[in-house]
């Protein structure tokens, strides 16, 4: 690969740094929210140990919450200015005041779960760990971190726990864990409690805090409990509307589900916190994307039109299209109808439309939304519809990077080049890996956004659309016999020698490595909704759609190499340049879902397999790479013409 070449990709996902960077600013809106969510779980769980019956019983105690109330009044001041803000900043000054009159601790508890879940859905704070809590790692962590101070049962009896003040949290009582969520208690687990000995342990990774906030969270339950809820859930599917993700249960306030549901709804929330493969995976793609989107109404009311346009894209991005594969596979038009009332929302929030047209749009993006989660929700992801989805992800991700691979393969085969194979299998091969590599940073290293993700694949797929168009030139050019049998002598034994096997790698590589990384993304967000007696569908779902790609590239290897040799490479042309015009319509769609460029919608189908997008720019940019090809036959032609003449 060319210098100017690794030049330009460096620069594009630079590109792609500076806008994450720009993005820096709701992340750290998104901070400051979950510290603050975590600031009043502390105070409605601890204000009872403060106040009775209108009398201070604890004055350092009422101290410390009085204190806190007015941190958490300041601190509302550091978020993102908008209405949200407002109304967090009124409940605020009521808290405090509620705090200081000695109120009764159910009104205490009242505003700061409003204020709670304000604060959740303004600013996009996660409820939820990303895949299943390991709980009996989480008891091994437990043991070695934690029972030192709280006991080997959570009593609040550890050895260390002589002389601390305030002593450590007894989990096993009742009337403190009934108004803890997991998520309250796996903030504390990571910031820790200031002015108590009770440090955050923030170096342990996220998925031991949350099992060890799973883990002390079920203490205060009893085994009978859980396994009334553990047949109230097999037996009641209402239950699984009730808690349809990991976000639902680690956001539930055992007192307030009891309120709600009595005491079969405290039975079913200990059995889930005690067994969470129990429901899945975490937030579905569809939670967050449903999410995301009234965050972006909000801050779009609110004056914030940049705020709300990154929101909408999120809603997108990290949402909606991890749940794509599954909705095509039970309602491939309920996909295309919620894509195109995204994209039609995103961009009237770039434009600035007036807030009665886009709360129009956002209440069809909404209502699609909907419909599409119905109808996954009715499917169920059962044997059938599993197997259908991952093979239909396989087959869409892997059929271009196999046309590909196979139509270079089979031009090496017919140029008696076999000893170059080894270049391209090494392309795709270094693909694979850098996929994995990509992927496992994104999901234990680093946070890698949607549109990082989006700018990756858009660049990655106008660059093989060049190189793509490039190498159809230079096989139409080959068609006659007697110029390839002139050209293997003279040119292409010399050029395989030295840097162009590198460039033939770089060609497999970037065919491949997009698909890759993507087909993982989709492969990770479907396997989180498979339920564990339907894994095998999905694994038979993979082996299906790995095994009909191996057979396509037999056919084609195998037939190709039958064709005379006008004829094939003329079809080996054909393809290349096909595949270049469906590049150019990904690669462009991939730009304008990161928000790298505009979108304005066209009445027409959406088919991804074709690379075909109902936008202007998509289109303008394939009829762009259409005239670019015919104008090189017809100037080729001329060539041959005045040659021959």
């Amino acid at each position: 690969m060319r210098l100017s070449t690794v030049l330009l990709i460096l620069g594009l996902l630079a590109a792609g740094g500076a806008a994450d960077a720009r993005a820096q600013a709701p992340a750290d809106a998104e901070r400051e929210a979950r510290a603050l969510v975590h600031m009043l779980d502390y105070i409605a769980v601890d204000y009872p140990d403060a106040v009775r019956e209108g009398r201070v019983i604890n004055e350092p105690e009422y101290a410390e919450q009085v204190e806190f109330a007015g941190v958490v009044r300041a601190r509302i001041g550091g978020l993102g200015p908008g209405a949200a803000r407002e109304a967090l900043a009124a409940d605020a000054r009521a808290l405090e005041a509620a705090i200081r009159a000695r109120a009764p601790e159910e009104e205490v508890a009242a505003i700061a779960g409003r204020m709670r879940e304000r604060l959740v859905q303004a600013y996009g704070v996660t409820l939820a760990p990303r895949r299943v809590p390991d709980l009996a790692r989480a008891a091994r962590a437990y043991a070695g971190a934690c029972a030192a101070c709280h006991g080997a049962e959570g009593r609040g009896d550890g050895a260390a726990a002589r002389g601390m003040e305030p002593p450590p949290t007894d989990f096993t009582d009742r009337q403190r864990a009934l108004v803890r969520s997991v998520f309250g208690l796996y903030n504390t687990i990571t910031l820790g409690v200031a002015d108590t000995p009770m440090r955050g342990f923030a170096e342990l990774p996220e998925e031991v805090r949350w099992g060890l906030a799973f883990h002390v969270g079920s203490l205060a339950f009893t085994d009978a409990e859980r396994e009334r809820g553990r047949r109230l859930w097999a037996s009641d599917p209402r239950w699984r509307e009730r808690f349809p993700d990991l976000g639902a249960v680690t956001a539930a306030v055992p007192a307030e589900v009891a309120e709600r549901h009595g005491g079969d709804g405290i039975a079913v929330l200990a059995y889930l916190r005690a067994s969470p493969g129990a429901v899945g995976g975490g937030a579905t793609p569809f939670t967050v994307a449903e999410r995301r989107l009234a965050e972006s109404l909000e801050r779009y009311r609110a004056g914030d039109r940049e705020g709300a346009y990154r929101a909408a894209l999120s809603a997108y991005l990290d949402g909606f299209e991890l749940a794509e594969a599954q909705v095509s596979a039970v309602a491939p038009e309920l996909r295309a109808g919620v894509e195109a009332a995204m994209l039609a929302y995103r961009e009237a929030l770039r434009r600035g439309a007036a807030p009665e047209e886009v709360q129009a749009l956002y209440g069809d993006a909404r209502e699609r939304l909907a419909r599409a989660r119905e109808a996954v929700g009715r499917a169920r992801l059962s044997g059938p519809v599993a197997f259908a989805s991952a093979l239909a992800i396989l087959l869409r991700e892997g059929l271009e990077a196999v046309l590909i691979l196979a139509v270079i393969g089979a031009t090496l085969v017919k140029a008696d080049r076999r000893d170059a194979l080894p270049w391209l299998h090494a392309g795709w091969i270094a693909a694979l890996a850098a996929g994995f590599a990509t992927w496992a940073a994104s999901a234990y290293l680093v946070a890698i956004s949607g549109a990082s993700r989006e700018l990756t694949e858009g660049v990655t797929a106008l660059l093989a659309a060049g190189v793509l168009l490039y190498v159809g030139f230079w096989l139409h050019g080959k068609t006659h016999a007697d110029r390839w049998q002139r050209f293997i002598k003279e040119k292409i034994h010399d050029a395989l020698r030295g840097g162009a096997l590198w460039a033939l790698a770089a060609t497999a590589f970037l065919a491949v490595y997009r698909e890759v990384f993507e087909t993982i993304l989709f492969y990770q967000a479907l396997w989180m909704q498979v339920p564990a007696g339907e894994t095998s569908a999905l694994w038979g779902g993979m082996a299906a759609g790995a095994l009909a790609l191996a057979v396509l590239t037999w056919l084609i290897l195998r037939y190709s190499m039958r064709l005379p040799l006008r004829l094939f490479f003329n079809v080996n042309a054909a393809i290349l340049f096909a595949l270049a015009v469906m590049f150019t319509g990904h690669g462009v769609a991939a730009l304008q879902e990161a928000g790298k460029l505009p979108a304005e919608s066209l009445p027409l189908p959406r088919l991804d397999l074709i690379g075909l997008y109902p936008t202007v720019e998509t289109l303008a940019a394939q009829a762009f790479v259409l005239l670019l090809g015919a104008g090189w036959l017809l100037w080729e032609r001329h060539g041959r013409r005045a040659t021959a003449s």
